[in-house]
């Protein structure tokens, strides 16, 4: 019996050890990153929205606007040197990458011992969470400023399309944003806004709050709004609706709303509360100008969005992001971790976003003024 008891100790698999050797946790590591970039491909919307490029080397990146031309008349025997009014204008947009942002856990040995669940796999989607939170949060301020802007092209003589702001509803009420048919007919206004600019409609899109976007599969299923295809709990469960006047629709926690960040109930006339215990609010927006520590961009301060904004309507050429560095992670391991007895986990990306191309960003709003460019 001691001699099997010797056997079986010396056949153990070590599953988190890589190809029989060194350390016996490497593999470990592995998933925790995986777990990361999970949690940040699940909850970022914006990143597949509008245009990204990766930066090296550098700490900006500019983004070159073409204005329009136009076309004239040969007169026979004149060379061709290009159009006589010098057209088209061109201007440009820098972006700049923000400081760096992270997100971390200090996770302590005898925690992972005790514990009956997988401790790391957790903390590493919340920290995949938080970053993407971050990031969506920015990238969508980027656009509510782009939609209140003017065009880069300034040259005398040019004429280029600004941004949209687009009123829903006709009341002063902030419950016109819950409207459906107000909602339905804002789409179609914003469709028709950049179909006059020139705006293509290829990429275009729109992020709701997802009391907005329910309401819509709650009451538009009559108009043709609403995928045939998509019955029972497809429907139910939002898939629905696929598109209003070709934008596609998306429902974001992430968006400037009403003063806050996705929803907004106190002093919000025809909604109801959660109720429950405790009334979930939502985070209010936070001052992130080029003023504010480690922001290199303006996205505005909280007073600048003031309290109407209702959703957002583009085409991906509105904003751009520059990354640095892409969504990262790293463990501390050795002595750092022998000293501490435990490793600091950590979640890091460097970005920056702003907006592009005004002409394709659309800002929906509520009450009788429209929020001023900034």
């Amino acid at each position: 019996m001691a001699q099997q008891s010797s056997d079986l100790t010396t056949s153990l698999t070590q599953i988190g050890q890589a190809n029989l050797s060194g350390d016996k946790r490497a593999l470990y590591l592995k998933l925790f990153s995986g777990e990361m970039f999970k949690g940040f491909q699940h909850n970022a919307i914006a990143r597949d929205l509008i245009m990204k490029r990766t930066l090296k080397n550098g700490k900006s990146l500019q983004f070159i606007y073409t204005g329009r031309t136009k076309a004239e008349y040969h007169t026979p025997g004149n060379a061709i040197l290009g159009n006589t009014d010098g057209a088209p204008p061109v201007a440009e947009k820098t972006i700049t990458v923000d400081d760096l942002l992270i997100s971390s856990a200090f996770v302590y040995d005898l925690d992972e011992t005790l514990s009956h669940y997988d401790l790391r796999s957790e903390i590493s989607r919340k920290i995949g969470y938080a970053l993407a939170e971050k990031y969506d949060r920015l990238i969508f301020r980027a656009i509510a400023r782009g939609a209140r802007a003017a065009s880069p092209v300034s040259a005398t003589g040019f004429v280029e399309p600004g941004g949209t702001q687009i009123r829903v509803g006709s009341s002063s009420n902030e419950s016109d944003a819950f409207s459906s048919s107000a909602l339905v007919s804002a789409f179609y206004d914003a469709a028709a806004a950049m179909d006059e600019k020139g705006i293509s409609s290829d990429g275009r899109c729109a992020v709701l709050n997802p009391r907005q976007f329910y309401e819509l599969v709650q009451a538009v299923g009559s108009n043709g709004l609403v995928n045939r295809d998509a019955q029972g709990t497809a429907l139910q469960g939002g898939n629905g609706i696929i598109e209003i006047a070709g934008i596609h629709i998306y429902k974001s926690m992430n968006i400037p709303f009403l003063g806050k960040y996705g929803t907004k109930y106190a002093g919000t006339t025809g909604q109801v509360s959660p109720g429950n215990t405790g009334d979930f609010i939502g985070p209010s927006l936070e001052d992130a100008s080029g003023a504010s520590t480690g922001i290199n961009n303006d996205y505005g301060t909280a007073s600048e969005f003031g309290a109407v904004s209702a959703g957002l309507i583009f085409q991906r050429e509105a904003a751009g992001c520059v990354e640095a560095i892409g969504p990262q992670v790293q463990v501390t391991s050795g002595d750092v971790s022998v000293i501490y007895q435990g490793d600091v986990i950590l979640g890091r990306l460097a970005m920056g976003a702003d907006y592009i191309n005004p002409a394709a960003a659309v800002e929906l709003y509520v009450g009788g003024t429209a929020p001023s460019a900034f």
